[in-house]
């Protein structure tokens, strides 16, 4: 049986001033651009995810993440593969985007716990300016538990350390990981991904720690929004984001975040691991510096910018 039919284009264009406040502020909410028939796509797709944990779930606090679930449910892979999604983000961007890899994100009805502020660019092995998440969810979020970011910190040029993984000073074997990591190799010597669950998962703390936001909240520009179902918020992966929680909430949120990688991109190895790659880039022995186009069954081109 086939799926149905479903709209390919988003409900609106991205207009320039969108596309501006995105590559100003870091961060855009795009209102009423997907179709119903996506959302409802969108929430069958989560809530089995949500059903069905794998090896890679985590639970943190309130909040539930996985990796990876487009690979293991057709419903997210037309989201993925079909849906106005990438379209929408190559479009802010302004440039040909590939998919790099998604992540549900579940928190169950009752006290929300705020999630801290974080950078997501040190949890992956990528280097590069173009990158870019898409947050879509089938669930009204109001703004006190939503998503928000420090306005503009994507032009920091910083990478802060990971606030999860191992930690190399309590941790004796994270911590010859990290003196024994070399850039250009994958797997730190592991024979096989299978022989250590695909990631290292240790805290690089060679970087800088997150600046202390929540402390001193009114010295920065924080934005946030009212999320409502069919709009698709867009941040830049270098950009200081967090969520907030507190409260008492009479229904879950569900959220599905895919992460796309524009054309300057490159793979970066980096010694303290915490998410792992897509498990069919381990086969090519990506080395640092090379294009994600070196690997173009892995990272398909999801939208290519016209002309290009």
């Amino acid at each position: 049986m086939y799926p149905p039919p479903m709209p390919a284009e988003p409900l609106r264009p991205v207009t320039p001033e969108e596309v501006r406040a995105f590559h100003r502020d870091g961060a855009v909410l795009i209102k009423a651009v997907l179709a119903p028939e996506w959302v409802d796509l969108l929430c069958e797709g989560l809530d089995v995810a949500i059903a069905e944990p794998d090896v890679l779930s985590e639970s943190l606090g309130t909040l539930r993440v996985d990796q990876f679930p487009a690979a293991r449910s057709p419903a997210l892979r037309r989201i993925v593969d079909d849906s106005p999604v990438p379209e929408i983000v190559g479009c802010a961007l302004r440039s040909t985007v590939r998919f790099y890899m998604d992540q549900p994100f579940y928190k169950p009805k009752g006290r929300f716990l705020p999630t801290p502020w974080h950078q997501d660019t040190c949890y992956y092995n990528l280097a590069g300016h173009d990158l870019i998440r898409a947050w879509v969810s089938p669930d009204r979020v109001p703004r006190n538990v939503s998503l928000e970011v420090v306005r503009g910190s994507h032009l920091w040029n910083a990478t802060y350390s990971p606030l999860a993984g191992r930690d190399p000073d309590t941790d004796p074997a994270a911590k010859a990981m990290l003196e024994g990591a070399v850039a250009d190799r994958p797997m730190l010597g592991v024979e096989s991904y299978e022989d250590w669950t695909y990631w290292s998962g240790v805290k690089d703390k060679s970087l800088p720690a997150v600046p202390d936001i929540e402390g001193h909240r009114d010295s920065y520009d924080i934005l946030g929004w009212d999320y409502e179902p069919g709009d698709v918020l867009l941040f830049h992966g270098h950009i200081l984001h967090s969520a907030l929680g507190g409260v008492e909430s009479p229904t879950p949120r569900r959220a599905h975040a895919s992460l796309w990688a524009g054309q300057d991109v490159r793979y970066l190895h980096r010694p303290g691991q915490v998410i792992p790659d897509p498990v069919a880039l381990y086969a090519h022995e990506p080395r640092s510096g090379q294009p994600l186009s070196d690997f173009p069954d892995v990272f398909p081109v999801g939208w290519a910018l016209p002309g290009s």
